[in-house]
C-alpha cells in the first residue's frame, strides 16, 4: 500500500485574497488576490515554478515538492479560519458549534485578540467535528 504524502501550507486570509508560506520552503511566500478556488491552483503553480527554478539553478529542494500526486493541506490561522466561514455561519451558529461566546469569536475574527492554544484547538476541533457529521449525512 502506498500512501500519498501531504504538504502543509500555512494560509492566511488577506483583505483581497489569501497568502501562504510553507515551513519546508525557506523564503517562499505566495500572495493571491481572489477567492480560494483560484488560490489553490495558484499555489500549485507557484510550487512547480519553485521546483523548476531550483532544478535550473542546481539547487536542492525538498523531494516532496516534485511529487505530482502530493496532497496539499491548507492550515489556516484562527482569524483566517473564522473569516473564511463568516459568510457560511453566523457568529451565533459558531458559538453553538464551538461553545465560545460570539463576542469573543468576533474579537478573534477581527484580529483584536488571539485565542490561547486551547481555544484555537477547540475552534478547529469543533469545525472538524461538524465536517465529519456533514460527511456522515451524505453517505
Amino acid at each position: 500500500v502506498t500512501y500519498m504524502q501531504t504538504l502543509t501550507i500555512n494560509t492566511s486570509k488577506t483583505p483581497s485574497g489569501y497568502s501562504a508560506s510553507c515551513d519546508i520552503i525557506p523564503g517562499w511566500v505566495v500572495a493571491y488576490e481572489g477567492d480560494f478556488d483560484g488560490f489553490e491552483p495558484y499555489v500549485r503553480e507557484s510550487i512547480d515554478f519553485y521546483v523548476e527554478c531550483c532544478q535550473a539553478d542546481g539547487t536542492e529542494y525538498p523531494p516532496i515538492l516534485a511529487e505530482k500526486d502530493v496532497a496539499i493541506r491548507y492550515r489556516f490561522d484562527v482569524q483566517s479560519l473564522l473569516n473564511h466561514y463568516q459568510n457560511i455561519f453566523s457568529l451565533a451558529a459558531l458559538q453553538c458549534i464551538t461553545g465560545i461566546n460570539q463576542r469573543q469569536l468576533w474579537h478573534y475574527a477581527a484580529g483584536r485578540s488571539k485565542p490561547r492554544p486551547k481555544q484555537a484547538e477547540k475552534i478547529v476541533g469543533a469545525l472538524n467535528h461538524l465536517g465529519k457529521e456533514l460527511v456522515a449525512l451524505s453517505v
